[in-house]
């Protein structure tokens, strides 16, 4: 049975930018942020089954999780710029801002399938606005942002820092996308719209600068070889990697102490 239709399939429906005119660029980092996101969820559950006793909270691996959440989110904002400019000579107004409502919500309903399940079989700490609630709510919210273009550089930063004074308040349930939770809350993946909208937003100024009119404006490598060809297909279908990984290893983790006794 010859499974690359479905594969392929599957991939567009899950991608957050599927075109025929892919930047193989782009893939490859979007890839490299799979791996990374993996590598830090298989030590976060080896540390939450106590099979590690490693430290995934604090020091180097706080970074590392904060760092990789920072290149997935700059790279879904640059992409927006690129879908923007293909959509543009097919659609406009309401029509453009249905389009990226209804694939904004598509990754919002994601995010939450992601609550319900981490509700389920996490309870305390589950997820309540993770990172792929704020990517659905910045692809929702694209059309606001695209008319300023390279502006978004100057509106982003200002996000960012606006998290400073917000930083240590404490406010209602219902703030908590705003990056205001209540006193004590903890979450397992929490990406407020403050700062991380910021972070989307500064991405998609850079995919205005790079991508103008959504073309490339400079070379890049080959990027040729299995590898390069292996993050690049992570690349194209993150979003079903994203969604299918931490049950798999926690399945594989379970089965290794169900073996080991």
């Amino acid at each position: 049975m010859n499974v690359q239709p479905y594969a392929r399939k599957w991939g567009e429906v899950l991608s957050t930018h599927s075109s025929s005119r892919r930047f193989r660029e782009i893939d490859l980092l979007r890839g490299i942020a799979i791996v990374m996101m993996v590598a830090y969820h298989l030590l976060f559950d080896l540390w939450f089954f106590g099979t590690a006793a490693v430290d995934v909270l604090d020091g180097f691996w706080r970074y590392f999780a904060l760092a990789t959440a920072t290149l997935f989110i700059a790279l879904a904002g640059l992409s927006l710029p690129i879908s923007y400019e293909r959509r543009r000579q097919k659609m406009t107004g309401l029509s453009l801002c249905f389009e990226y409502g209804r694939r904004g919500g598509k990754v919002f309903l994601f995010g939450m399938l992601a609550t319900l399940a981490t509700w389920i079989f996490l309870g305390e700490g589950f997820i309540v606005f993770g990172i792929l609630h704020l990517i659905g709510f910045a692809i929702i919210t694209a059309p606001f942002f695209l008319r300023f273009g390279r502006w978004n550089l100057f509106v982003g930063a200002a996000i960012i820092l606006a998290a400073v004074p917000i930083g240590n308040l404490a406010g209602p349930s219902w703030l908590i996308p705003l990056g205001i939770p209540p006193a004590g809350f903890y979450s397992v993946d929490y990406v407020p719209i403050v700062p991380w909208l910021g972070v989307a937003l500064i991405g998609m100024a850079i995919g205005f600068l790079l991508y103008p009119g959504g073309r490339r404006r400079f070379g890049v490598p080959a990027m040729e070889g299995r590898g390069a060809d292996a993050l690049c297909m992570m690349g194209r279908n993150s979003l079903a990697i994203y969604l299918l990984h931490q049950p798999v290893i926690v399945a594989v983790l379970l089965a290794a102490r169900v073996v080991t006794g």
